[in-house]
């Protein structure tokens, strides 16, 4: 059964005379089931890129406090009625540990929706709203170069990896570089990617990229075709996500073969035999 719920993005602001800011924390709060609880930043490495002269550690110790009392105000609403009665929304939960004010440290305004699990839509708007953009955003559970070793070995049995080299596709103002090529008249680009992901998120922004990155280097004076051999997610719950993936793959605009991992075998033995017949081995 579902559940209403509000929530809040607590944000830095480094100087508040520009207005940048970034997502540190979420904090939700569900009335009817008397749920309250908060996500904050543990890290402070993106920020001290995006804001030079931060202090870390304090910032850390913020984030623990914030987090630990909104824990707690949680914990009271669950066990406890408070005095005054249940709080009506989550701006009242967050204003009672950190109140609106002109410090670094701000509160959006509230959204909301319904939900089946608190917690775990908690944890969906922390990753979506402040771990999204971080170096770790792939969150891999298998690498590139791990779901390539599933691809070639058809090319190892068959004596043609040799044949295989670095490629970079080019024109005037951008550059791809495919780490298996061959070519017979024309460049075939093989490129691994691994979709074996955390979040439906992860797979979604890897896919725009390189629809991004093959669309800047459609009009490259060598003719190319690219293979992107897929690695697929290990988790059931994400296969709508990578079938979302392959579809923003298939708008490619370039001559290309989107390879799934089921077919790896067939691919990659019909791929060594195009290379023996040419090279005549």
């Amino acid at each position: 059964m579902k559940t209403a719920y509000t929530y809040t993005v607590l944000r830095y602001l480094h100087d508040t005379t520009t207005g940048e800011f970034v997502n540190v924390g979420v904090a939700l709060y569900a009335r009817d089931v008397r749920y309250a609880s908060a996500q904050c930043r543990s890290t402070y490495g993106r920020l001290s890129k995006t804001f030079p002269g931060m202090d870390g550690e304090a910032f850390k110790n913020l984030m623990r406090f914030i987090q630990s009392r909104l824990e707690e105000i949680g914990d009271s609403i669950r066990s406890d009625l408070p005095l005054d009665g249940l709080p009506e929304s989550v701006m009242q939960i967050a204003h009672a540990v950190l109140p609106p004010d002109d410090s670094s440290l701000q509160w959006s305004p509230a959204g909301g929706g319904l939900t089946e699990d608190p917690s775990q839509t908690l944890e969906t708007l922390f990753d979506r709203l402040v771990t999204r953009y971080d170096e770790r955003q792939q969150q891999e559970r298998r690498t590139d170069e791990e779901v390539w070793r599933k691809y070639k070995r058809s090319l190892e049995t068959s004596h043609v990896l040799g044949h295989l080299q670095s490629k970079t596709i080019a024109v005037k103002d951008d550059e791809v570089e495919f780490r298996y090529a061959w070519r017979n008249g024309l460049w075939h680009c093989l490129e691994p990617v691994s979709f074996d992901l955390s979040s439906a998120d992860s797979i979604r922004d890897k896919a725009h990229r390189w629809l991004g990155q093959v669309s800047s280097v459609q009009d490259a004076s060598e003719k190319f075709k690219v293979y992107l051999l897929l690695g697929e997610p290990q988790l059931e719950s994400l296969r709508p996500a990578f079938d979302r993936a392959i579809s923003i793959l298939g708008k490619l605009p370039v001559d290309k073969e989107i390879v799934r991992e089921d077919n790896a075998a067939a691919f990659s033995s019909r791929f060594a035999h195009e290379i023996e017949t040419h090279a005549g081995l």
